[in-house]
């Protein structure tokens, strides 16, 4: 039976030269829910690529004119991280290797059991890494997650408009090349973006790179300074780290965004900017000013729009994406065929913990791809880079198993280990109750008189 329409799956691209096959393959992937395209040549997949985006190829290794080895290094060059299974006649095992090796996903011989069918195509596309270009504004941030799409429109919006924003989300989102991306899509587009990160010099020379100093204004001021505020006239200047700015330069900021003007150090007159202020931190700015490290009246003047850039482990369906992308980028900046990673490694990545976020993803593809002597980065090597937050994602049931210990630890600690009103408040019967407390090693008893 058909799938209903809400349990789609994904889009699939076959290419085989064997009609018989590609009917068979089509009845079989739609019926799991899958949108599919077929098309009987290379030539014929590269065409409708850009229109149906998929996000995986099935292609037959043997066909005239271009062959599936073919097909599979140019859909790298036009849509890096597309996942491409390669189906090839049985026992050809140096074939196999060619493809792998060549960056294929993995392989099917034919004649194509259906089961090992069904297992490769849910397993490539776990770790698909295929994405719809962004518009040019945005086309340095890769992503498919909703989340992050709805955050890139409300972007687009506001960058229409001269509204201050404030970036929040942990170290290593991408704060930065979202406000890049908000200039690139304002009016200022085509005047100067310039960015300085609060934490990472001292008061003085941080009062000095922002507004700018006069010759003689303190020792070594040989010669007078435009600071970046000036620099950026007519464009955006972004603030990182706004939350490790001094005290006494929150107050000078303060006045400068009150009267759209600029006192250099030593000077006294005040120069016009036309400017526009984006702000980004890690911190929480709400709690610094309950604990007076941040000022009220400057957060408010900073923060008219606020966009939450939300942490790696909540968007993984970009991991593969991002993956793809480093890896393009990693391999045109040496000038070398670029790597690629194996399913299991591509799995691992996708699983584990991220503290640092896209900026440590980025580091760990780097060091793999410096330190793999394969074109195939293996997942042991990425066990290494991983170390101790290889793996976190829990599995289903290990996540539901610690939902339900933890939905009846409360019920038990409400109802002070009294079975009967717990039982009542979950709307199971009494039986059915002890033994999910037996199940989940829960005893009545350690609740009573807590």
């Amino acid at each position: 039976m058909a799938a209903n329409k809400h349990d789609f799956k994904g889009k699939i691209l076959l290419v085989d030269d064997d009609p018989g096959l590609l009917r068979l393959l089509s009845i079989r992937l739609r019926a799991e829910g899958y949108e599919i395209e077929a098309v009987e040549s290379a030539e014929a997949a590269l065409g409708v690529v850009g229109r149906f985006a998929p996000d995986l190829v099935i292609t037959d290794l043997r066909m005239d004119k271009m062959d599936g080895i073919g097909l599979l290094k140019e859909l790298q060059n036009r849509s890096p991280g597309l996942r491409v299974v390669i189906v090839t006649a049985h026992g050809t095992i140096p074939d196999a290797v060619v493809a792998t090796q060549g960056g294929a996903f993995g392989f099917l011989t034919k004649p194509i059991d259906k089961d090992e069918l069904m297992g490769t195509v849910e397993k490539a596309m776990k770790v698909s890494g295929s994405v719809q270009v962004e518009e040019d504004w945005a086309s340095a941030i890769v992503t498919r997650n909703q989340v992050m799409k709805e955050l890139l429109n409300q972007a687009k919006m506001v960058a229409a408009t001269d509204a201050r924003v404030l970036i929040t989300g942990e170290s290593g989102t991408g704060k930065e090349l979202l406000a890049q991306a908000i200039h690139d899509a304002s009016p200022r587009s085509n005047k100067p973006f310039v960015g300085i990160n609060c934490s990472a010099m001292a008061e003085n020379l941080l009062e000095s790179e922002l507004f700018g100093h006069e010759k003689g204004a303190f020792t070594g001021a040989t010669r007078s300074h435009e600071g970046l505020f000036q620099a950026a006239e007519g464009g955006t200047i972004l603030l990182d780290e706004i939350g490790d700015m001094p005290m006494r330069l929150q107050v000078k900021l303060l006045r400068v965004l009150q009267e759209n003007q600029v006192r250099p150090v030593g000077s006294t007159e005040a120069r016009e900017v036309d400017v526009r202020v984006i702000s980004a931190t890690h911190r929480d700015l709400q709690a610094m000013m309950t604990e007076g490290k941040f000022r009220e009246d400057l957060y408010y003047r900073l923060n008219v729009v606020n966009i939450k850039i939300p942490p790696l482990d909540e968007r993984r369906e970009d991991i593969p994406l991002l993956v793809a992308h480093f890896l393009q980028e990693i391999s045109k900046e040496a000038d070398q065929e670029r790597k690629v990673y194996a399913p299991e490694a591509v799995e691992m990545l996708v699983t584990a913990d991220w503290p640092g976020n896209i900026r440590q993803l980025y580091n760990v593809v780097r060091q793999n791809v410096a330190l793999s002597r394969s074109p195939v980065i293996s997942a042991e090597l990425v066990q290494q880079s991983l170390g101790e937050h290889a793996g976190k994602l829990m599995s289903f049931s290990d996540a539901r198993d610690e939902f339900t210990r933890n939905y009846l630890s409360q019920i038990l600690q409400i109802t002070t280990g009294n079975v009967s009103q717990a039982a009542r408040l979950a709307k199971r019967n009494r039986t059915d109750f002890y033994k999910l407390l037996a199940r989940h090693d829960l005893n009545p008893d350690q609740f009573k008189g807590r």
